[in-house]
């Protein structure tokens, strides 16, 4: 039994995915896309533990369903930032493969809340 979001590989793997784009990123001079692929990542933990301490299981879900949302949003930036030159594309890659990843975990931690919870 989980008993807190820390406990949640899904929140783990959000968090290492949000400390990468920021490493990743850190001598970007492209300010806008930067900071908005900065929040995406965030986003994407963040919404996991704020759906967790939540009330509701239907609440939990809704905010799995936002950190989807920003895994989503984040690899359609990581596609034009590695399209611009803004990011190598190895890094671009294996950033795109993380946001795959963790939509899947969240995929099936929604199934998982929606059937037994």
């Amino acid at each position: 039994m989980v008993s807190r979001f820390e406990d949640l590989e899904v929140w783990k793997e959000g968090m290492r995915l949000a400390v990468k784009i920021y490493r990743s990123l850190e001598a970007c001079r492209d300010y806008g896309l930067r900071d908005q692929m900065q929040r995406a990542a965030v986003s994407i933990p963040s919404n996991i533990a704020e759906g967790f301490e939540r009330s509701t299981n239907k609440d939990f879900i809704r905010f799995l369903y936002i950190s989807k949302g920003s895994c989503a949003e984040l690899r359609t930036q990581v596609y034009l930032a590695v399209e611009t030159g803004m990011m190598e594309k190895p890094a671009g890659d294996d950033i795109l493969e993380t946001t795959k990843k963790i939509s899947a975990m969240l995929y099936q931690l929604i199934k998982v809340r929606n059937e037994k919870f």
